[in-house]
């Protein structure tokens, strides 16, 4: 794992939450016109991953899973 995915594991309690939320955001920014011109060459995937660790992007887990 590259070091920053593992801060990013550790301030979530589930890894489906994480993969899940990180899919939803890139498909939005690939969506979204003006951002995918913003980011250019880069995958949305790594843009909403960046998000994710630089704290743009927060994880709201459902009450049920977060005992899991």
């Amino acid at each position: 794992f590259n070091p920053d995915l593992r801060n990013a594991l550790a301030n979530n309690k589930s890894r489906y939450s994480l993969v899940t939320a990180v899919a939803k955001r890139a498909r939005e920014i690939s969506e979204d016109k003006d951002m995918a011109e913003k980011i250019g060459t880069e995958k949305p995937v790594t843009y909403a991953l960046d998000e994710l660790i630089e704290g743009k992007l927060r994880i709201v887990e459902p009450e049920e899973i977060r005992n899991i």
